[in-house]
Formats: C-alpha cells, sequence, structure tokens
C-alpha cells in the first residue's frame, strides 16, 4: 500500500506536487499577499486534488488563534436558554469558529471558576455566559478570566458587556395588547424570583398598568413548567366572575398549564379569560386556542453576541461596556378576541 494512503497529506507533500517550497504552501494557506496568481493557482489546485487539510493545532502554534469560542450555561432543557445555545453554535459557526460547551447544573463562583479554567486550558479565545439569573451574573463579575466575556439574558444593570432581548418592552407588548382589548386589568404569572428576565417582565406589566391608572393586581409565581402553570391557573380559575378577565403568562410553557387548569374548570379562553404567554415555542401555535404570545430573536441573540465577542477578541473594543437589547415581537392569535363585558356574547 503507498505512503498516501496510510496517513493525511501533509504540507510538504503539497510543495512537492505544486512544485513550489513548504513556505510557499504556508504562505497561500496563510492568504499573504506576496504570491503570485499562477503560483497561488498551482497550490490551490494541488490542495484541491491531495484533500488536504491543514492541521489546527499546528496553525495555533504559528498564529497563536485557536478560533475556538467557549459557551457557559445552565438550564438547557427549558426552551430559552436552549435555542439561546443553538443560536450562538450556529454564529460561530458562520464566522468560522468552533465552540467549546460547558453545560452546568448551577452557576456558582465555583462552577464558573471550574468552568472557565477549563475552557482556559482549552485554548478559547473568549466566552459566551448564558446567565439569566441574577446570582450567576454576580458570580461571573467576581471572576478574572484571561479573555473576553460576554453574557446574554442578564439584563442591562451589569458591568459585564452583554446581549438580551428586551424583556420588558415585551411584557408592555403583551399587557398594552390586552388592554386595548378592552379588559379593565390584566394578572401576572411570573417566573422564578431569581431569572432577571423574569424581573423585567413582571417590570415591564406593572409599568403598563399603573401609566393606565390601573393598580396592579396580585401577581403569582411559577417555575417555568406547565405543571407550575397548572397550579397557578386553578388558582386563578377561582377569580373569573371577580374581576379577572386576563393574564399574562411570564412563559408559554405555564401558560399551556394555565390553560388546561382554566379548561377544567369550565372557564373559556378567551371568551371568559384572555391569556397572552411569552417566547413563541414552536407548539404554541397549536395550544387550544393557540396562544398569543410575545416572540424572542434567538437568532439575532446569537449573531450579536458572537459579533460582539469577536469585537471585543480583536481589540475593537467599543466605548464603555456595551449593551443590546433586541426588540421582541407580539404574536397575536386566538387566545386573545377582544374583550366584551357580556359573558354570554361571543368574541368577535
Amino acid at each position: 500500500m503507498a505512503q498516501s494512503q496510510l496517513r493525511p497529506p501533509t504540507m510538504a507533500d503539497v510543495a512537492r506536487l505544486a512544485g513550489v517550497s513548504h513556505q510557499t504552501v504556508s504562505r497561500v494557506l496563510g492568504d499573504h499577499p506576496n504570491v503570485r496568481d499562477e503560483t497561488r493557482a498551482r497550490v490551490l489546485h494541488a490542495i484541491e486534488e491531495m484533500g488536504y487539510r491543514r492541521n489546527s493545532s499546528a496553525r495555533a502554534l504559528v498564529t497563536r488563534r485557536t478560533r475556538t469560542l467557549g459557551v457557559v450555561a445552565s438550564d438547557t432543557t427549558l426552551y430559552g436558554p436552549a435555542s439561546t445555545l443553538f443560536a450562538l453554535e450556529e454564529a460561530a459557526r458562520a464566522e468560522g469558529y468552533l465552540v467549546s460547551t460547558v453545560s452546568l447544573r448551577k452557576l456558582t463562583v465555583e462552577t464558573l471558576s471550574e468552568a472557565l479554567d477549563h475552557l482556559s486550558e482549552g485554548g478559547v479565545e473568549g466566552v459566551v455566559a448564558i446567565a439569566p439569573q441574577r446570582s450567576a451574573v454576580e458570580a461571573l463579575a467576581e471572576l478574572r478570566h484571561p479573555f473576553p466575556v460576554v453574557t446574554v439574558g442578564s439584563g442591562p444593570g451589569v458591568g459585564i458587556p452583554c446581549v438580551n432581548v428586551d424583556q420588558y418592552m415585551g411584557a408592555r407588548l403583551a399587557t398594552a395588547h390586552l388592554l386595548a382589548a378592552g379588559h379593565r386589568t390584566v394578572w401576572h404569572l411570573a417566573g422564578p424570583e431569581d431569572w432577571q428576565e423574569a424581573a423585567d417582565r413582571a417590570a415591564g406589566w406593572r409599568a403598563t398598568l399603573e401609566e393606565a391608572g390601573v393598580e396592579p393586581p396580585m401577581s403569582l409565581r411559577g417555575d417555568w413548567s406547565p405543571l407550575s402553570g397548572y397550579r397557578a391557573g386553578q388558582e386563578l380559575a377561582g377569580w373569573v366572575g371577580r374581576g379577572l378577565t386576563a393574564v399574562f403568562v411570564a412563559n408559554d410553557q405555564m401558560a399551556l398549564g394555565v390553560l388546561r387548569a382554566l379548561r377544567e374548570a369550565g372557564v373559556r379562553t378567551p371568551q371568559d379569560v384572555a391569556v397572552v404567554g411569552f417566547d413563541d415555542i414552536p407548539e404554541s401555535e397549536f395550544f387550544a386556542p393557540p396562544l398569543t404570545t410575545v416572540r424572542q430573536d434567538f437568532s439575532a441573540v446569537g449573531k450579536r453576541s458572537i459579533a460582539l465577542l469577536l469585537d471585543l477578541i480583536e481589540g475593537r473594543d467599543p466605548a464603555g461596556t456595551p449593551r443590546f437589547a433586541i426588540e421582541p415581537q407580539l404574536v397575536v392569535r386566538a387566545s386573545t378576541f377582544p374583550y366584551t363585558a357580556d359573558p354570554g356574547a361571543a368574541p368577535t
């Protein structure tokens, strides 16, 4: 068997086939300008003919660049973090970077320190931390790291470069939609207390009601799961007929549980109670009824986060601590037909 069949082709093999020096092949691979077009074409043809692939470890030794980015994440079973992680990986690949991901059960000073050390040993050039919990951002702020770090989902009030969907605006869109439909007030099922996104959504709901001259009613709290939404929905059903006609739920999964609990209690949606969710998960348009919700553009979050991280890696530091907010979009479906004060009337 020929030697070329026993091992992958090397740069020296390419040089021999093209009739040039090893250094010339290296210049072509590095896109060096001082190479004649004819020579460059000959080398590229030899590379294609031999199926040569440059060794990434050798390239890193020469350029001191690994073209690898790190991602630290937790709660990736949830739709938001999982969608963010996928968007980051897709955006990094589009820029020619590999991604090394560390998934943690909980983001603490200790676990984050270990994760950053692990990624540093792997030679990553920068890290994106999906850190929606306030405690995670506080822990991250305490740590020193040898590379740039960008956070996602951490909210605007941090001293670390960040990219977020404007959760506050999304909640305002949802609440204003229900008020415009004729509801006198809007109840709220909030997310977990430590999540910045839950806090921002609750703040947007409250501010919209207060600006309309409406005293915010009691809010309930869930843990993002359909079960917590179901239990909250059972409680909410008891307030139907006593001022409850509309509910803004902090995510679609909890909204699914709310819808079932209301249905089991004989409460019609949207004729008796209108429901709005948040996230626009793929299943939301197939809920019964299809769910009005707030859509987050995770693809935009991924692209903006990777672009910001690469700017920091390349030394293109924006002034101050850069913060970017991606606008959400209200998606109106059948769970929020215009409200009528006549409980026996059909929705318009």
